[in-house]
């Protein structure tokens, strides 16, 4: 799988046309993995001419500042736009709804101004530029409930784009009486994928797991690694890992297409 680095690409003289922000979990966590390598194949199958950072990549620093810690929110930040600046990167996507809020909305008033896309967003936007289509009807009338991310969904309104993948999947799909707008969270959000849960009667992605078991899908899908984290546990702590799959949009557009 040929995935160069910005500084390949600059010892060549070339300019991707995107850069793909990996992301924390998708570079170290082993099932964010598979969503990185199916967006990886996605990317080839389009022939788009992309680039990661590699070893230069950190931290967006959003965990940090969602714990309370801007000092080093803007020590990770002001580091990463130097180098996304020095590679004079104008266009950025990734599969991570925390990074895309926070390259997106965090990191002009500090210098980086970019085109940042939630990896959605850009495989909508290869589709209506007729660059890559969903063939396959490998997932054709599969029951599926599709959970929103909060980081796409109630703080960048980005409802309509995943959904519209789906539809062109052939699934089955029903929406979680908590949806859109009024979704709930995983449990992840807020740098809380990080702490024990705090005292209550139920932890959140049991809860929101619960939403979705309610809809009684074969695939849970959702567009963030954390969401997915937390739904399949969710799904195992209910014993229904045999029955149901917690997949990212772009496993299934990767599994459609038969990549």
């Amino acid at each position: 799988m040929n995935v160069p680095t910005m500084a390949d690409m600059m010892a060549q003289g070339k300019q991707p046309e995107v850069l793909f922000w990996v992301g924390a979990a998708g570079s170290y966590d082993d099932r964010a993995k598979k969503i990185t390598k199916s967006f990886v194949k996605i990317l080839h199958q389009a022939n788009v001419d992309f680039a990661v950072l590699g070893t230069e990549e950190s931290s967006t620093g959003d965990a940090a500042k969602r714990a309370g810690n801007e000092f080093l929110f803007q020590m990770q930040a002001m580091t990463n736009i130097e180098i996304l600046n020095a590679y004079e990167v104008k266009t950025i996507v990734t599969c991570d709804p925390h990074s895309f809020n926070t390259l997106k909305n965090e990191y002009p008033s500090l210098g980086g101004k970019y085109e940042v896309y939630h990896h959605t967003q850009y495989i909508s936007k290869l589709i209506a530029d007729g660059r890559l289509s969903i063939e396959g009807e490998n997932l054709k009338n599969k029951r599926l409930t599709y959970h929103d991310p909060c980081y796409l969904g109630r703080a960048n309104d980005v409802y309509e784009t995943p959904r519209d993948l789906i539809r062109q999947l052939g699934v089955k799909s029903t929406e979680m009486k908590r949806h859109k707008s009024t979704a709930l969270c995983c449990g992840a959000g807020g740098a809380q994928m990080f702490k024990e849960p705090e005292k209550g009667d139920m932890d959140i992605n049991l809860l929101r797991t619960k939403d979705a078991l309610e809809t009684n899908p074969e695939i849970i899908a959702t567009g963030c690694p954390y969401c997915n984290t937390m739904m399949t546990d969710g799904v195992k702590f209910n014993l229904k890992e045999d029955q149901i799959v917690v997949k990212d949009i772009a496993e299934l557009i990767a599994e459609a297409n038969n990549l």
